[in-house]
């Protein structure tokens, strides 16, 4: 096994076909047909069903890529360990579909300026899928709201504790937050997220009754509609960053105030765990007066 024929491999799942993957990777459609055909032979499975057009991943072949993917960045952060650049190779990163995502393309972009031989590769997916990826080492971390039970072998530290926001219209009349919530229309976040759990949790706690008008799945969503005057909600700090959001009326929301907390997931024995901490800076910096320093939660 070779990676030249891992590479061949991802090119064909990338590009769908073994002739767009041969200009890709710079070889003859015939060539490439031959590294694939070595591979299936040595690994004794099969790899692409070549009766399909185009040539469909077999379920051993899926796992066949899930290896390659591993062996190729695992060798480019071997060279980049042994070359003495450590901020190198390829950063595998999760993230929950959270309002504070708008500040990880900036964190992002601050890394890839600092250390240009750093390659993150990002996916969106459920906490509960990211927290397994991180712990079977698919990925090298991930950003997620806090959650309960974290396996043992993980470590949970957050860039972001931020205030929960009563908000309603510019112009709002400021009036007791409870009584908002008893007589306003109401627009609710309804999402399988800690947030929404969290926001329900109060409501409940508090004994009001809301009139809801809307159940939304997405907080940038309900910002916009709360800004249109459909009705009033709850959302976190950061999700009112733009400057059309300064004219809308903020309360805190509970009693004493909620707080929520966003951060990174990563393996106790990372082997990324510089690239990881540095990554934690940036976020924590880009929250401001809500961000938390990691050395803090250590």
């Amino acid at each position: 096994m070779e990676t030249r024929q891992l590479k061949t491999l991802l090119a064909i799942q990338s590009h769908g076909t073994f002739a767009q993957a041969a200009d890709v990777v710079g070889l003859t459609p015939s060539a490439v047909s031959q590294q694939v055909h070595a591979l299936e032979e040595e690994l004794r499975v099969t790899i692409f069903d070549r009766s399909t057009r185009p040539p469909r991943v077999t379920p051993e072949g899926h796992q066949v890529l899930e290896m390659a993917r591993d062996i190729l960045r695992r060798a480019e952060d071997t060279k980049a360990s042994l070359s003495g650049d450590q901020i190198a190779g390829t950063l595998m990163l999760g993230s929950v579909r959270s309002s504070a995502l708008n500040l990880l393309p900036r964190a992002l972009i601050q890394m890839r300026q600092r250390y240009p031989a750093l390659k993150p590769s990002l996916r969106v997916s459920l906490s509960t899928s990211l927290i397994a990826d991180v712990a079977a080492g698919r990925l090298d971390a991930a950003i997620v709201a806090e959650h309960l039970g974290f396996p043992s072998a993980l470590r949970w530290s957050p860039f972001l504790r931020e205030p929960l926001w009563l908000i309603g219209p510019p112009g709002m009349q400021a009036v007791d937050p409870i009584e908002l919530l008893n007589t306003r229309p109401y627009i609710r976040f309804r999402s399988a997220v800690p947030l929404a759990n969290l926001i329900d949790t109060e409501l409940s706690r508090l004994g009001v009754v809301t009139n809801d008008v809307a159940e939304i799945d997405t907080i940038g969503s309900i910002v916009t509609f709360v800004r249109q005057g459909l009705g009033i909600s709850v959302v976190p700090h950061v999700a009112l960053q733009e400057p059309e959001d300064l004219g809308l009326s903020r309360h805190p929301f509970g009693s004493p105030q909620v707080n929520r907390q966003i951060g990174i997931v990563e393996r106790t024995s990372s082997p990324r765990a510089e690239i990881i901490g540095l990554l934690h800076g940036a976020l924590s910096e880009l929250c401001g007066e809500y961000g938390v320093d990691r050395d803090a939660t250590s």
